[in-house]
C-alpha cells in the first residue's frame, strides 16, 4: 500500500479532517513540516502533497495549487451576506435559485423534465463584489440546509494553475481537477459549491481559437470542462458558482448551461448611500470618529428613512444630525461622477 513507504516517518495524525480527508504532518530530507492528504474509503488511499497547508491541492507539477478549499460555515465568512450590498432584489434572487435547485432534486424531480444545471453566472465590471457574492451565498446555504447535509464544502478552482506548457495537458489538469470533486459530492451529506472566478479563461470562446488568436489547447480545456460539468449535473448536492468580467469571451456552450445569469454592476445611488453609511456607522461604533458626543448611540437612517427625513415639512436647517445625513447622501451622489470618471478612462485606454 502507498501508505507503507510513510510508516517510519513520525506523523501526527487529525490536526485538520474533512470529508475522506486526514491531514497528517511530517519531516522529509530535513526539510521543515509538510502535510499530505489521505482520500478515498477503506483501503483505497490517494496521497498528494501541499506545503500550503491543508486546504489546498497542488498540480501534477507541484508548484500551483488547482483549487482552495474551505470547510463551511468558514468564520472568515461569517457577516460577508450581510455586508454585501446590491441593487434591490439580486442576492434574494440568487438565495431563491439556489434553494430551489437543492429542494428539486431533493424532492426527486425528473431531471428529463425540469432540468437544472446548478450553474451560475455572475458577469459584470472589474470590482463589483462578484466572488464576494458567491462565496457569501456559499456560506448561506451552507447554513440554511445544515440538517440535510451536515458537511459543506467551498472549492475555489485555480484556473491559472490548469494550463501547462505541455501540449494536450491542460485538458487533462481540468478532468483530474474535476475527478477529486466527483469524490467530494460521492458522499449524499456532503454539500460541495466550486467557485471559479474569471471563467472565461477556461471556458474561452473556441471560434477564438480556431480563427487562430488563441492557441488549439484550450479548445481542449472547454471541451474538458464541459464534459466534467455535465457528469456533475447528475450529483443532486453540488453547485457550480462562477463570475466573469468578458462575457464575450466566454464560449457560448457554457453561457447555455449556465441556468441563472446575473448581472452584477456599480452599486446605485441607494446602495451607495448604504455602503457609505455601514462604514460610517462602524467607525463610530469603534470610536475611531469621535465627533458625536452629543448623540449617544447615533444611529444613521437608512436611505428610505432618509428621504421621508428629508422630505418632512417641519426640518430644520443647521441641526447637526440632519447636516451629516445630508453630507452622507451628498458624498454618495458624489461617487457616481467618480465611477464615470473611471468607466471613461477604462474605455480610453482600450481604444489606445
Amino acid at each position: 500500500m502507498l501508505m507503507d513507504r510513510f510508516q517510519c516517518l513520525p506523523m501526527i495524525p487529525f490536526l485538520h479532517k474533512t470529508y475522506k480527508e486526514y491531514v497528517f504532518v511530517t519531516r522529509m530530507n530535513g526539510q521543515r513540516n509538510m502535510r499530505f492528504f489521505c482520500f478515498g474509503r477503506s483501503n483505497q488511499l490517494y496521497m498528494s502533497f501541499s506545503e500550503e497547508g491543508p486546504c489546498e491541492e497542488l498540480s501534477g507539477d507541484g508548484q500551483l495549487s488547482t483549487f482552495n478549499e474551505w470547510i463551511l460555515p468558514a468564520k472568515e465568512f461569517d457577516g460577508m451576506w450581510e455586508s454585501l450590498i446590491y441593487e434591490s432584489g439580486l442576492k434574494k434572487r440568487l438565495l431563491r435559485y439556489a434553494a430551489s435547485a437543492l429542494l428539486f432534486t431533493e424532492k426527486g424531480v425528473n431531471p428529463f423534465l425540469v432540468s437544472w444545471n446548478r450553474i451560475v453566472l455572475l458577469y459584470g465590471p472589474p470590482g463589483t463584489g462578484k466572488t464576494s457574492l458567491c462565496k457569501a451565498l456559499a456560506q448561506k446555504l451552507s447554513i440554511r440546509f445544515n440538517s440535510r447535509y451536515p458537511q459543506c464544502q467551498l472549492v475555489e478552482v485555480n484556473a491559472h494553475s490548469l494550463f501547462s506548457k505541455w501540449f494536450s495537458e491542460s485538458g487533462k489538469l481540468v478532468a483530474k481537477l474535476f475527478q477529486k470533486i466527483q469524490e467530494m459530492v460521492e458522499e449524499e451529506n456532503n454539500l460541495v459549491f466550486v467557485l471559479i472566478d474569471e471563467v472565461e479563461s477556461l471556458a474561452a470562446a473556441r471560434k477564438a481559437a480556431l480563427s487562430g488568436s488563441e492557441p488549439s489547447d484550450s479548445i481542449r480545456v472547454v471541451n474538458a470542462l464541459l464534459t466534467q460539468l455535465d457528469k456533475l449535473k447528475c450529483s443532486p448536492n453540488v453547485i457550480i458558482l462562477t463570475t466573469s468580467n468578458i462575457t464575450a469571451a466566454i464560449d457560448i456552450a457554457f453561457v447555455d448551461r449556465a441556468d441563472i445569469k446575473a448581472y452584477v454592476g456599480p452599486p446605485t445611488l441607494e446602495a451607495r448611500y448604504e455602503i457609505l453609511r455601514s462604514c460610517l456607522q462602524e467607525l463610530i461604533r469603534t470610536g475611531i470618529i469621535s465627533n458625536f458626543q452629543d448623540f449617544d448611540n447615533l444611529v444613521l437612517p437608512n436611505y428610505s428613512t432618509l428621504k421621508e427625513k428629508l422630505n418632512a415639512a417641519d426640518i430644520q436647517e443647521g441641526q447637526a444630525p440632519v447636516d451629516l445625513y445630508k453630507q452622507l447622501l451628498e458624498a454618495a451622489q458624489a461617487c457616481e461622477l467618480f465611477q464615470t470618471h473611471v468607466a471613461v478612462t477604462q474605455i480610453s485606454s482600450c481604444q489606445q
